[in-house]
């Protein structure tokens, strides 16, 4: 069975460049309110490393509530609805259901540098990009297939329900239609999802950006 690999969007840079996936559910609500709901798995060996003496400069991943509660205690129009934990062999799993007041709210969540989020109009006409990928070049074939050893299995899923209809462009950096072999796009209608192999976003050399219109 393939495994998935999941993680909080707040994270996106950190765990992305850690091998890491994402699955994220957003429900919006005609007033701009709404539901975020998020499952990832944390590989215990990357979480220890991050605990280590010595390794201060590796952010630690949450994997227990009162790590993500601490998060949400610096973003005000965020609440946690649920939050459940349990681990296996190698991961640790986690799943967390959150609500938010408005779409600024839920950008300051998913992208607390404003770097990977961009949210124009309002509830009821509005666009929010999210950047899976900047781009990324391997000085080597040898690290690309080690890259491609770790991250093979996981993988990364968006989706997002509207009180109306909906839009998903996925493109590159320059706005040029972006697929891959193992993706799975659903452009339009209530609910528009996308779906990418974790490799395929972490090899990305022209970058990946999600764009959900309404």
């Amino acid at each position: 069975m393939n495994r998935k690999i999941f993680f909080f969007a707040v994270l996106m840079p950190f765990l992305l460049g850690s091998c890491l996936g994402i699955n994220a559910d957003i429900v919006l609500n005609r007033n701009g309110s709404g539901t975020i709901a998020l499952e990832y798995l944390v590989s215990k060996s990357l979480d220890s490393l991050g605990r280590q003496d010595g390794n201060a400069r590796w952010n630690t991943i949450p994997t227990g509530q009162a790590d993500l509660e601490r998060t949400l205690d610096r973003l005000p129009e965020m609440k946690l609805l649920s939050f459940s934990s349990g681990e296996d062999g190698t991961n640790i799993r986690i799943s967390a259901k959150m609500e938010f007041a408005s779409l600024n709210g839920l950008i300051a969540f998913l992208d607390a540098n404003g770097r990977r989020a961009v949210l124009s109009g309002n509830a009821d006409s509005g666009r929010m990009v999210l950047t899976l990928s900047e781009g990324a070049e391997f000085a080597s074939s040898g690290l690309n297939d080690l890259l491609a050893g770790i991250a093979g299995g996981y993988s990364v899923r968006l989706s997002m329900t509207f009180p109306g209809e909906g839009r998903l462009n996925v493109s590159d950096l320059q706005g040029r239609p972006l697929t891959t072999p193992g993706s799975r796009i659903v452009p339009a209608g209530k609910t528009v999802s996308c779906f990418f192999p974790l490799y395929d976003v972490l090899s990305s050399s022209n970058g990946i950006n999600a764009e959900f219109s309404w």
